[in-house]
C-alpha cells in the first residue's frame, strides 16, 4: 500500500519549494523557542543577574510570542509580504543568536529575546496560514509536518548548547568557598527553570552577581545562528523563484504582479485573512450566522487549553517530579521534559500519514480522550516514578496533533475565508502562557499534587469544547450562505501551483 496517493504527491510535487520553506522555518521556530531553559544559568552569569532578574527573560519571550502571533496576519495581504516577513524574522532569529553572547546586561537580554519572540510570533501565524491557502482541504498532513519541524528544533536547540553548559557555578565570587552550588545543586535549577515553571526555592543556592565570569555558553549561540543562517536563504530563494525580487530575470511589472497574485492559491484572497485585530472589521462580520463565531470561539478556546496543557507540563513536571511522594532524583527527573518533547516530535511525525489516512475529526476525539485517560491514570499512579516516564510518553504522542489538526478542521468548516488560523495561534500563544502562570499559583498555593489535577481538570473541558465544537459545526453546515460568499469559493481554485 503506498503511503501516500498520487494526488497528494502530485500537489506536493507542484508547491515543493514554497512548502519546504515553511517547513524550514518552522525549524527556526523550535531552534529558538527551546534554547532558553537549559542556558539560563549561564546567561545569568554572563549578565551577572540574579535568578529573580534573570527569569524576566522567560516572560520577555513569551508575552512578545503572544504579541507577533496576534499581529502576524498584517503581512498576509500578498506573498511578497509573506516572504518578505518570514526571511525577515529568520534573519532576525539568527542575529539574536549572534548578539546574544553580547548582551552583559539583562534588559539587554530581555530585549533581544523581546524581538526574537516577535519574530517566533509572526512566523508561527505566517506559515501555518500559507500552508492552509496553499493546500487547503488537503493542508491537514503538512501541516502535522509543518509542526514536526517545531519539535525537531526544539530537540537539537538543547543538544547544541549542552556542550558548552557551565558545570559549577560560573561566576567566581572573591569569597567564593566550598559552600557555593554544586554542579547538582546547579543541574537541579537547571532543570527547574528549563521548563519555565516558575522561580525555585533559591535560599539554599548561593549564586554569585560579582566576580570573574566563566562560561562558554556563547559558542552555542554562535553556533545555532549558523545552523539557521539557511532558512532565511531558503526564504530567499523562494522570493527570487516566485520573481519577487528586483534581481529576478523577466521580473514581472509591478502590475503585472497584482493581477498574477488575485490567481495564485498563495495569495490572500481578500476573505479576511489579517491580524486579529483585523478580523473584527464590521464590514467582513456582517451578515454572519452566529456559528460563524462560535467556531473561532471554540477552535481558539480547545488551543487555548491543549497548548497551555503542554505549557504546564513542561514547566512543572520535573517540580513535581523531585517533590513528595515521588521525590525522583534531580538528574532522572530532568529527563522528563526533554521525553515529552522527544513524543511530541515522533507524535507529529507520526500523524503526517495518519492525517492521510483519517479525518480531523477522528484525530482530534482519539487524541483528545487518549490525553484525558493518560491523566486520569497519571492521578491513580500518582507514587509511581516508572508510570510518570510511560505517562509522558503517552501523553506527548496523544497531544502532539491537536493543534494542527483542529487548525486543518476548523478552516475547512469556514471554507478557508476567515480568521481562524490568526485566531487559533494567538489563542494557542495565549493558553500555553496564562494557563502555565494559573497552573503554577496553584501549585505554589495547594502542593505539586495539584499539577495532575489541574491538568485533568483542563483535558476534560477541552474535550466537552470539542463536543460542543462538533454539534456548532453541524448547525454550521446547515445555515444558509450569502450568495457573494458562494460567488467567491466558485471563482476560488480549491489548490494549485505557486
Amino acid at each position: 500500500m503506498k503511503l501516500l496517493d498520487e494526488r497528494i504527491w502530485s500537489l506536493f510535487k507542484r508547491n515543493w519549494q514554497h512548502t519546504l520553506t515553511y517547513w524550514s522555518v518552522f525549524f527556526s521556530f523550535g531552534l529558538c523557542i527551546a534554547f532558553l531553559g537549559p542556558t539560563i544559568l549561564d546567561l545569568r552569569c554572563q549578565t551577572q543577574s540574579t535568578l529573580q532578574q534573570i527569569t524576566w527573560v522567560f516572560f520577555s519571550q513569551q508575552f512578545f510570542l503572544l504579541v507577533g502571533s496576534g499581529l502576524g496576519g498584517l503581512f498576509k495581504k500578498t506573498l511578497l509580504f509573506s516572504l518578505s516577513a518570514l526571511f525577515s524574522c529568520t534573519f532576525i532569529i539568527s542575529l539574536v543568536f549572534s548578539i546574544i553572547p553580547l548582551c552583559n546586561h539583562v534588559v539587554l537580554l530581555s530585549v533581544a529575546m523581546a524581538i526574537a519572540g516577535l519574530a517566533m510570533g509572526v512566523i508561527d501565524t505566517i506559515a501555518n496560514l500559507q500552508l492552509v491557502k496553499l493546500y487547503q482541504k488537503d493542508s491537514a498532513t503538512f501541516l502535522q509536518a509543518l509542526h514536526f519541524f517545531i519539535g525537531l528544533g526544539a530537540l537539537v536547540s538543547p543538544l547544541v548548547a549542552d556542550p558548552f553548559l557551565a558545570d559549577d557555578n560560573c561566576v567566581l565570587g572573591a569569597n567564593w568557598t566550598a559552600n557555593s552550588s554544586s554542579s547538582s545543586d546547579l543541574e537541579h535549577l537547571r532543570s527547574s527553570l528549563a521548563g519555565h515553571g516558575g522561580l525555585p526555592n533559591i535560599s539554599r543556592y548561593p549564586l554569585h552577581t560579582e566576580g570573574m565570569v566563566i562560561t562558554r555558553v556563547s559558542y552555542a549561540f554562535w553556533i545555532m545562528a549558523v545552523i539557521n543562517l539557511p532558512v532565511p536563504a531558503a526564504v530567499l530563494a523562494l522570493m527570487y523563484h516566485e520573481r519577487l525580487l528586483p534581481c529576478s530575470n523577466n521580473s514581472p511589472r509591478l502590475l503585472d504582479r497584482d493581477s498574477v497574485s488575485s490567481a495564485s492559491p498563495t495569495w490572500d484572497s481578500g476573505q479576511g485573512h489579517g491580524s486579529v485585530f483585523g478580523c473584527c472589521n464590521r464590514a467582513k462580520l456582517r451578515g454572519r450566522p452566529a456559528t460563524f463565531f462560535l467556531l473561532h470561539v471554540l477552535g481558539g478556546a480547545i488551543l487555548f487549553i491543549t497548548d497551555g496543557i503542554v505549557g504546564s507540563y513542561t514547566g512543572f513536571v520535573y517540580t513535581y517530579a523531585v517533590s513528595p511522594p515521588l521525590l525522583m532524583g534531580h538528574k532522572t527527573a530532568g529527563y522528563l521534559d526533554s521525553i515529552f518533547w522527544a513524543s511530541i516530535t515522533v507524535g507529529r511525525l507520526a500523524f503526517i500519514y495518519l492525517s492521510y489516512r483519517y479525518t480531523a475529526p477522528r484525530l482530534l476525539t482519539l487524541s483528545l480522550v487518549g490525553v484525558i485517560l493518560v491523566q486520569c491514570l497519571l492521578l491513580i499512579f500518582y507514587t509511581s516514578c516508572v508510570f510518570l516516564f510511560i505517562g509522558t510518553c503517552v501523553l506527548g504522542l496523544c497531544i502532539s496533533s491537536v493543534f494542527p489538526s483542529m487548525l486543518a478542521f476548523t478552516e475547512d468548516i469556514l471554507d478557508y475565508k476567515g480568521c481562524a488560523t490568526t485566531v487559533l495561534v494567538t489563542s494557542a500563544s495565549t493558553g500555553e502562557m496564562m494557563l502555565q502562570l494559573l497552573v503554577g499559583l496553584v501549585i505554589h498555593s495547594q502542593g505539586s499534587y495539584s499539577f495532575l489535577l489541574c491538568c485533568t481538570v483542563a483535558s476534560f473541558i477541552g474535550f466537552c469544547l470539542f463536543l460542543i465544537l462538533l454539534y456548532v459545526q453541524h448547525r454550521h453546515r446547515n445555515c444558509p450562505t450569502d450568495s457573494s460568499d458562494n460567488t467567491d469559493m466558485k471563482e476560488k481554485p480549491k489548490t494549485g501551483a505557486s
